[in-house]
Formats: C-alpha cells, sequence, structure tokens
C-alpha cells in the first residue's frame, strides 16, 4: 500500500470514528420509527434519505464538532480514545480535525438540501433548529455544553430532535395522546441521560474550567437529579394508551444504574464511568423493547 493510500485510508478511520458508530442508530432509529408509526408504514423517499441523514451525517456534525474543538480538554480524559469518544493523534491532529469539519459539510449540506426541498415551512422550521443546537453544542461562542442546564436539554435534543422532525414532516398531531408523552418523556430521558453522564467529569471539567449541570451542582445532586428525572419519565409515559403504557417500565433500569452511584462524591466523581459504560449498553436493550413495543402497537 502506498503512503497516499494509506493516509487516505487513515484519514477515512479518523472520519468515521469522529462519527462514532456504536451511537448511529440512537439518532436514525428515532426517526425512521416516527416516520413509519404516523404515516402507518409509509416507504418514499423522505424515509429514505432522512433515514440515511440521521444514521451518519448527523452524527458526524454532532460528534465530530465536539472532538474538534472539545480537542484540549479531551487530551486531558482518559475516556476518550474508545468507543466513548474519539481522539486524534496530537501529531496530525490539526489536519485530521480540517478533515472532519470539511467532512462535515460536504456529507451534511446535499442531505440538508433534499430534505428542505421535501419538507414544509414547519418542517424546515425544525430541522434547521435540530442541526442548530448540534452545532451550538460544541461550536465556539455559543457553546452551550458550558452553559449548565442548557447543556442537557440541548443534548436531550440531539436526540429527540430526529423524531420532533418527522412527526413534524409527515403533519403528525404532537397533542395526540400517542405522541405528546412520548416526546416529554424522551426529552426527560435525554436531560436525564446527559446530567448522569457529566458526573465522571466533574473533576475534570473543573480543571479545564468547562462548566455542566454536574460541576454547578456537584457529583451526588446530579445523581439524585437524574434518577428523579428517569422518574419522571416513566411516571409521564403512564399517559399512553395500553400497549404503549407498558413503556413507563423502560426508564426504571436506567433508575437502578444511577442509583448505584448515589454514594458518589466529587472527589471520586470518575466512579460514575462504570454507569455510562452500563448506559451504553442499556440503550441496546431499550432499544430492542421499544422495537417490539412498537411491532405490537403497530400490529396490534
Amino acid at each position: 500500500m502506498s503512503a497516499a493510500v494509506a493516509h487516505r485510508a487513515t484519514g477515512v478511520r479518523d472520519v468515521v470514528a469522529a462519527s462514532r458508530p456504536f451511537s448511529w442508530i440512537n439518532t436514525a432509529f428515532p426517526f425512521a420509527a416516527g416516520y413509519l408509526l404516523a404515516t402507518d408504514g409509509r416507504f418514499d423517499v423522505a424515509l429514505v434519505v432522512g433515514t440515511l441523514y440521521f444514521l451518519v451525517p448527523y452524527n458526524l456534525l454532532m460528534y465530530g464538532v465536539n472532538d474538534v474543538f472539545d480537542y484540549a480538554s479531551d487530551l486531558r480524559n482518559p475516556r476518550k480514545g474508545g468507543i466513548e469518544g474519539a481522539l486524534a493523534d496530537p501529531a496530525t491532529a490539526r489536519v485530521t480535525h480540517r478533515l472532519i469539519l470539511v467532512a462535515c459539510v460536504v456529507t451534511n449540506v446535499p442531505f440538508l438540501v433534499v430534505l428542505v426541498l421535501l419538507g414544509g415551512a414547519a418542517a424546515n422550521l425544525v430541522l434547521a433548529l435540530v442541526v442548530f443546537l448540534v452545532v451550538a453544542y460544541s461550536a465556539p461562542r455559543l457553546r452551550f455544553k458550558e452553559r449548565p442546564f442548557l447543556d442537557s436539554f440541548t443534548s436531550a435534543m440531539h436526540f429527540v430532535g430526529p423524531l420532533l422532525y418527522a412527526l413534524v414532516l409527515v403533519d403528525a398531531p404532537l397533542g395526540a395522546r400517542t405522541v405528546w408523552p412520548v416526546l416529554a418523556a424522551f426529552v426527560a430521558w435525554g436531560m436525564a441521560s446527559h446530567a448522569f453522564g457529566a458526573v465522571q467529569d466533574v473533576r475534570a471539567d473543573r480543571e479545564g474550567g468547562i462548566a455542566s449541570v454536574a460541576t454547578v451542582i456537584g457529583a451526588h445532586s446530579t445523581v439524585v437529579a437524574a434518577a428523579a428525572t428517569y422518574l419522571a419519565a416513566a411516571a409521564v409515559l403512564l399517559a399512553l394508551p395500553w400497549p404503549g403504557v407498558l413503556a413507563a417500565v423502560l426508564p426504571l433500569p436506567y433508575v437502578v444504574n444511577v442509583l448505584r452511584f448515589w454514594t458518589v462524591r466529587d472527589d471520586d466523581c470518575e466512579r460514575a464511568n462504570a454507569g455510562w459504560r452500563t448506559f451504553l449498553w442499556l440503550n441496546l436493550v431499550t432499544g430492542f423493547c421499544v422495537t417490539m413495543l412498537l411491532l405490537w402497537t403497530a400490529l396490534g
């Protein structure tokens, strides 16, 4: 293999790693599931383009921008460099980061143009908001990730956004009893997940001068808040009609996982990383359960 080919291969690997392949399904699934359920299984161009967009380009934009502008702090974070986040080689970081940003533009713009052409004004407004929040979370000056409490809401919208966009795209009634509890619970779940994820980084973030919900209220209080918010998500889902109401059980394993770290304090916050790793795999199990429940609802 020539040096040029090897260099290109390395660049492709860096870009793919920046998109967090392990998490692709977390954004594509909400869009596709919401679209299919709201249209009684309609298969069309909007479904295909939207699913592909939220599968890869959207994740590259979300995580790639974060990797580029959080690089200085990520270098001091032992969690980075694997499943929990890519980390460019310091020797080639500048080139890698430039490549990632270019790839974000090249992969996102074509999909966004098509989606804008396919959607109406309301759908395009939601899409613009969703993309803005993805960029605003990490981009310089905006840095929503460093605005405590707004950080958790913005992070939640990264995953709720694709679902909300799908529903607006097909003119689904957001106030329906089968819709609003799902959206509200999804936001609560996302905020709780982000807050708990911030616990493990309390000391590192404070040392790096980075603010988060966890650095403001402390590790223990954040664990308590995350557990309570997961419970709130479960409570909201009780408003769903049968069999959707069974989804109220799904946030409970997250409550159990979080409460394992009830005794965590700021000076040993890193212990919560074990819970975060459990969270990543728990998402796969929950996704399977959600899929089965959706099939039951659709076929019943």
